[in-house]
């Protein structure tokens, strides 16, 4: 692939730490939509509803979806996703979690050369 190939694929990076006042609505939502989803099969169906009754943050890994995302930006079409999430600890207090700081490993911040950095929060 040349450079002009390469350049129209952009990897967009997307951190969120969420606080789940209410798992149990979150959990039934998992299993309304997992038992509304057409195309998933039966034996994967049960897998699924068993996995979201036991943890939250698998029952949320169903209800995002990156598409959702991207799927009203003008000129982008979602190429390939993958997501998940697991229980954290957060103290936002935590130098850890000073998001300002983090880089991507080439020695640049994540905003970028303008240092634009948009973030909610």
């Amino acid at each position: 692939m040349n450079t002009e190939e390469t350049s129209r694929y952009v990897r967009l990076r997307v951190e969120l730490v969420l606080e789940i006042d209410d798992a149990d609505a979150v959990t039934e939502a998992a299993l309304r939509r997992v038992a509304e989803d057409p195309e998933m099969p039966e034996s994967e169906r049960t897998h699924a509803e068993s996995t979201v009754r036991e943890d939250t943050a698998e029952a949320l890994a169903y209800l995002v979806d990156p598409f959702d995302l991207v799927g009203d930006v003008p000129g982008v079409e979602l190429q390939q996703a993958s997501w998940s999430s697991e229980p954290v600890a957060h103290d936002p207090d935590a130098p850890d979690w000073d998001l300002d700081d983090e880089f991507d490993g080439d020695g640049e911040g994540d905003a970028g050369d303008d240092g634009d950095d948009s973030r909610i929060g």
